[in-house]
């Protein structure tokens, strides 16, 4: 069964944002994408709007929409509020609303994700978040590690889906020492699927391990960007749709 690939849009806007004007174009970049193949667009709006901004939220909605089998997937920290011309998260997210938003327990300066939830300390915060969310019509998705007992709190909590945070596995993949790594993304893709939970994977996968971590069972989708955006520049943007959508198959 093949994998859906959604493209993470942050790289492209962060270009954009390097200089004044709408170059690279971000939603002829994701028409672009579309049109070559790939089942969905991912973005993570933060409030500093480093590279996705609150107003590319709406055309993109927009672009999802009109082809109707592309997945829309907003991912982001539930909790951040307004700042300037952000208007929080949430309220970004029912403005657009998306197929699938994707909770992330993301600080405000970070970098970029690096840990799942503990959802023994936020779990009880997140709950009327997600109910919320999935009352509007959206697939809810939570950022996790591959640990069990977090994983069994997430089908508590209300989530339809956990995203499984692959930066470990990428980095042990590196230097050839994975396989204890991704027998955890294993087991959890077993238990998510046995209690009842999608799963999608996403974080510095890349075409040299994505094929390896397509041996995680029940995996529905994964979300890359950086990767594809490297790829995209050494090789051209639709030789790399190609292979990523060729390893997904």
């Amino acid at each position: 069964m093949s994998v859906a690939l959604s493209i993470n849009l942050n790289k492209i806007a962060l270009i954009r944002n390097s200089r004044p004007g709408n170059n690279p174009d971000l939603i002829a970049y994701a028409k672009q994408c579309i049109e070559l193949g790939c089942q969905g667009i991912t973005v993570h709006p933060r409030p500093d709007q480093r590279h996705i901004r609150a107003s590319d939220i709406a055309p993109l909605a927009e672009l999802c929409r009109l082809n109707n089998q592309i997945e829309f997937n907003i991912e982001g920290n539930p909790l951040e509020g307004a700042l300037e011309d952000y208007p929080g998260f949430i309220p970004l997210v029912e403005s657009a609303r998306p197929d699938q938003c994707t909770l992330v327990p993301d600080a405000s300066g970070q970098p970029t994700s690096d840990h799942g939830f503990d959802l023994q300390k936020t779990g009880s915060l997140l709950e009327p978040i997600i109910q919320n969310l999935k009352n509007q019509g959206i697939r809810v998705s939570l950022f996790m590690d591959p640990d069990l007992e977090q994983i069994r709190l997430a089908k508590q909590v209300g989530a339809d889906r956990i995203e499984l945070y692959t930066g470990p596995y990428a980095e042990a993949f590196s230097k050839g020492q994975h396989q204890e790594v991704l027998a955890q993304h294993v087991a959890a893709g077993a238990l998510a699927n046995e209690i009842g939970l999608g799963v999608n994977a996403g974080h510095d996968l890349n075409l040299d391990n994505l094929a390896e971590y397509r041996s995680v069972p029940y995996l529905t989708e994964v979300s890359i960007g950086h990767a594809f955006t490297l790829d995209s520049l050494q090789m051209g943007i639709k030789p790399s749709m190609a292979a990523y959508l060729n390893t997904l198959s």
